[in-house]
């Protein structure tokens, strides 16, 4: 019996092999999987750019200074780039197969992201980055990385969601910059440690048809300001 898809490339990461494929059947959409575990498709996408485009109407400034904390398929780089309120964004990634993926044009929007000047992608471990002292403070911070705040790809993401590691990021944004958290589901636990670090938060629930499944689906996108 056929696959219903075709490898485009493997490659060994931090959490284990991280697989590119490329559905032969409708929707024939590009898939990240993680091993067995499914991590993203360029078929449903209005939840990642609904996360940037949010971030940046609530931010509601000029000369925007974003960083992404996940490049996957490109899909939440491109939406803040779309807008000419962002001057710079920073996209930091664990995983180096991902960024070649982009930089090679495996992937629908690599080649653009990756082109455009006000574009910079950073190999490093986001969490990580921001347990660290800050270099420069950002506008806003958008994390875009594990399944949701209650089911983590690593382990370095395990305090990231409390309130201890949500001050830590916080150091990282400048005066009244937004924070913007993707997830497959609603967490309390996760909105109230939210509500404990930042004086402002708000959840949104994005509704969307799956076609690859051929039903609804709803994910979560938690904001706050600094």
């Amino acid at each position: 019996m056929p696959f219903d898809f075709e490898i485009l490339d493997h490659a060994d990461s931090p959490l284990g092999v991280f697989i590119l494929r490329r559905l032969t059947r409708e929707p024939y959409a590009i898939e990240i999987m993680l091993e067995h575990q499914f991590l993203m498709s360029s078929a449903v996408t209005v939840s990642e750019r609904e996360l940037a485009s949010r971030a940046i109407a609530m931010h509601g400034g000029t000369k925007l200074d974003v960083m992404i904390g996940g490049l996957g398929l490109g899909y939440t780089a491109k939406a803040a780039l779309d807008s000419d309120r962002v001057a710079h964004v920073e996209v930091v990634e664990l995983v180096q197969a991902v960024i070649e993926w982009n930089r090679r044009g495996l992937v629908p929007l690599g080649l653009e992201v990756m082109a455009d000047p006000r574009c910079q992608v950073t190999h490093d471990d986001v969490y990580e980055r921001l347990r660290r002292a800050p270099v420069k403070q950002h506008d806003l911070l958008i994390i875009d990385v594990d399944h949701s705040p209650d089911a983590h790809l690593g382990e370095s993401s395990d305090s990231f969601y409390a309130r201890e590691g949500l001050e830590l990021a916080k150091r990282h944004l400048a005066r009244d910059g937004v924070f913007g958290v993707w997830s497959t589901s609603e967490s309390p636990a996760f909105e109230a440690e939210l509500r404990a670090a930042f004086r402002e938060v708000r959840v949104d629930a994005i509704e969307f048809i799956n076609e690859a499944v051929g039903g609804s689906e709803t994910n979560w996108l938690f904001f706050a300001r600094a």
